[in-house]
């Protein structure tokens, strides 16, 4: 109970809406929806007695309970501060699950369930709130994706770019620029002059000698 409790303090005005509207939904599938007849073929008495929502379950009755109690779920963890996120926004979810609820009901009135020998079936006042309490769970959708902010954007690493030079406008600007060529060429060697031959006779003559000491065949001996 405490849980509860700290939920429904954490919660805001149109969500609190939401969630009694909810709840008053799953509380209305308790009280009589339909109105049943039957004779009795001996004394000809016509006897009528009602069922509520659990009383003839077909898709419409399960698929309006998940939308309730799903509501009332999303609320409570959202209540806690549980971190998901929800396509649209929770006003959109909530939105949609009164609507669909609404819509649900509303065919039930048209395809109700089967009474013995053919009677007539009746829409009894639990079908009539269940109907108001979807609309109403509609409603506080509503107000709650109007009052809603825009999510922030998820965040990314953002890379060390290296600055580079801007050209002017409707200047070309070249594929390359001077600082990629440099980092990708590497930069020419520097040719070292051959040193000078000493003129000392006492010199020890080098070996091999050298390029402009070396005879070649075009030399007169």
């Amino acid at each position: 109970m405490t849980r509860v409790a700290h939920a429904w303090r954490a919660l805001g005005s149109d969500q609190r809406l939401a969630v009694m509207a909810a709840l008053a939904l799953l509380v209305t599938m308790f009280f009589p929806w339909y109105g049943l007849q039957s004779v009795d073929r001996k004394t000809g008495a016509i006897y009528s007695h009602s069922i509520n929502a659990f009383g003839d379950v077909s898709f419409v009755e399960a698929a309006v309970f998940l939308v309730a109690a799903g509501v009332c779920a999303m609320l409570f963890a959202r209540a806690e501060e549980r971190d998901f996120r929800l396509p649209g926004g929770d006003g959109a979810i909530v939105l949609a699950a009164g609507a669909w609820a609404a819509v649900l009901i509303f065919y039930r009135v048209f395809d109700r369930p089967a009474a013995p020998n053919h009677y007539p079936v009746g829409i009894e006042w639990g079908f009539v709130l269940a109907f108001a309490a979807a609309g109403v769970l509609a409603y506080a959708g509503w107000r709650m994706r109007q009052r809603e902010r825009p999510e922030p954007p998820l965040r990314r690493r953002a890379t060390a770019a290296r600055p580079r030079a801007t050209s002017a406008p409707g200047e070309r600007r070249p594929r390359f620029s001077e600082e990629d060529v440099t980092s990708v060429v590497p930069a020419p060697r520097r040719r070292t002059r051959p040193a000078p031959v000493s003129a000392d006779p006492r010199a020890r003559p080098r070996y091999p000698p050298a390029p402009q000491q070396q005879l070649s065949f075009d030399d007169e001996a």
